[in-house]
C-alpha cells in the first residue's frame, strides 16, 4: 500500500518562454510556462529569487501580492512587473466565457 494518494500524474508539451528586460527600477528575469493544467494559468518563474506561482490576470493586477510573491523591493518594481505580465499572460478561456454568458 502506497502512503500516499496520487492526485494526477499527466505529461504535456508546454510552451515555455524566458525573457529577461530591464525597466527604471530594476532587472528582470522570468521564466513563463504555458500549459493547458492548472485551469490554463501560466507558471512564472522569477529567476532572480526563484520564486513561482500560477498567475491569471487578476493576479498579475495585485500590486501588493506581485511584491510579497516575487520578494519586489517597491511598489514602482511591482507595476513595472505588473505591466509586463499583463501584456504576456494570457487571459484564461473560462474567464472569456463566463463574462460573455
Amino acid at each position: 500500500m502506497s502512503p500516499y494518494e496520487r492526485l494526477y500524474d499527466e505529461s504535456e508539451q508546454a510552451n515555455v518562454r524566458f525573457v529577461g528586460f530591464v525597466w527604471e527600477n530594476g532587472r528582470y528575469d522570468f521564466g513563463i510556462v504555458y500549459t493547458q493544467m492548472f485551469f490554463g494559468k501560466p507558471l512564472v518563474v522569477c529567476m532572480q529569487t526563484g520564486r513561482s506561482s500560477l498567475l491569471s490576470q487578476d493576479d498579475v493586477e495585485n500590486l501588493e501580492y506581485l511584491q510579497r510573491l516575487y520578494n519586489l523591493k517597491s511598489v514602482a518594481e511591482a507595476e513595472e512587473v505588473s505591466i509586463f505580465l499583463q501584456n504576456n499572460i494570457p487571459s484564461l478561456m473560462f474567464e472569456a466565457e463566463a463574462e460573455s454568458g
